[in-house]
């Protein structure tokens, strides 16, 4: 737990603030700024596979801290250096390191936990909350002094927790370790990529990426869109993300406590995902009232509804994320498991990207054709979709838990 409330306090202490010290102070053109920035996120997605597959092999601790030293060497260089190389090595090397701790740390917590892996992925999520939410602040007020103390006070964090995980955190291994590190590579990801119950749920989990997204992409440009670049604007936006942490950090426990008691995990994967469709509807229903020229009617028009959607966001991932995390647990059959969430990582990523593609058509047409309720009615039929599809898997048996395969034997 504190392990993962320090990465993303480190992480989010950083990558906010990334773009600007790259366009302003160091004065490289966009395409550059989306260049490495891209390869972060190609270096991190793209490797979650692999990443998965080590930790299986050689245990999880062992590439936990692997993902901490080597983000402090990224860290620190993305805060030293100013020719291009370097920039993509050490952008590299932060997606890198997120591709090795990232399925390490799920798999970790799912062995530690035991029967009670909801309730851990839901205490889990509130401390991945609480980094995401004091990080930018932190990040804020460091970058006020220079961007390059900020580069260096996140990489000290991810150092000193390198060296806390080789001090204090336990061994852990799979339980079937000894028989994967007898397959090969190969063996085990054709083994992974035949569970069909396992793709169709990724698939249709993506929804649930590209919704919850939008916090950082269709809310915020709406509130800008109608609050304006000013201080007004910044205060609706600070709003928008004050809504979805601290909502998260405050009820996720008692949401997934009142959800297990109550709900199969396939129901509140389905309700989670309702939810998270209807969270655009507050937008949605905005499009058909007039917009005010200024004055506190426009602002509120720019904050609430905004606002009221984070709020609904973040209730659906509640309910859905401890269940999710869980359920990959189930259907990967206890074997490979972080090679199972590795694939997972990677396949929802992927659905990221090209959901933001679309999000970003969506609202680039919708205001050249005076279509503004166009991306929210695409936003709420994906959420209803993929809640549909979850309720379909629940109801054929597709979300329970699979045998586990028989390992293959080295000669094999």
């Amino acid at each position: 737990m504190v392990n993962q409330f320090t990465i993303n306090l480190g992480f989010y202490m950083l990558m906010p603030y990334l773009a600007a010290h790259l366009s302003g102070t160091l004065g490289l053109a966009g395409w550059l700024v989306g260049l490495i920035l891209g390869v972060r996120n190609f270096s991190q997605q793209g490797m979650f596979l692999v990443g998965g597959t080590l930790a299986d092999r050689f245990g999880y601790k062992p590439l936990i801290i692997a993902g901490c030293v080597l983000r402090t060497a990224g860290f620190t260089a993305l805060g030293l250096v100013d020719s291009l190389p370097a920039l993509l090595a050490a952008s590299a090397a932060t997606g890198l390191a997120g591709a090795l701790f990232n399925p390490a740390v799920r798999a970790y917590l799912a062995a530690d936990a035991g029967e009670r892996r909801v309730e851990a992925f839901a205490l889990f999520n509130v401390f991945y909350q609480a980094g995401i939410l004091l990080g930018p602040l932190v990040g804020m007020v460091l970058t006020g002094i220079d961007f390059r103390v900020t580069c260096l006070t996140a990489a000290a964090v991810f150092a000193v927790l390198s060296v806390v995980q080789i001090r204090a955190l336990p061994p852990r291994r799979a339980d079937d370790a000894r028989d994967a590190a007898r397959e090969s590579v190969l063996s085990q990801w054709r083994d992974v990529v035949a569970n069909r119950p396992f793709l169709l749920f990724s698939a249709a989990m993506i929804g649930s990426y590209v919704l919850s997204f939008q916090v950082y992409l269709a809310l915020p440009l709406e509130v800008r869109r109608l609050g304006g670049q000013g201080e007004a604007g910044a205060a609706a936006v600070a709003l928008l993300f004050a809504v979805s942490g601290l909502s998260t950090i405050l009820g996720q426990t008692k949401v997934t406590a009142w959800c297990k008691a109550r709900m199969a995990p396939g129901q509140a994967l389905a309700w989670g995902l309702f939810a998270m469709g209807v969270a655009f509807l507050p937008l949605l229903l905005v499009t058909a009232v007039p917009e005010p020229e200024g004055g506190v009617g426009r602002w509120l028009l720019a904050a609430v509804p905004p606002a009221l959607s984070a709020l609904l966001l973040a209730l659906g991932t509640m309910i859905a994320y401890p269940f999710e995390m869980d359920t990959i647990v189930r259907l990967s059959g206890e074997r490979l498991v972080a090679t199972h969430y590795g694939l997972y990582n990677t396949i929802c990523g992927v659905g990221i990207t090209l959901g933001n593609l679309l999000t970003g058509a969506a609202l680039d047409a919708a205001r050249a054709a005076g279509m503004s309720a166009l991306p929210w009615c695409a936003l709420l039929t994906l959420g209803l979709a993929c809640a549909a599809a979850l309720y379909g898997l629940h109801r054929t048996g597709r979300l329970a838990a699979v045998p586990a395969p028989r390992a293959r034997t080295a000669a094999a």
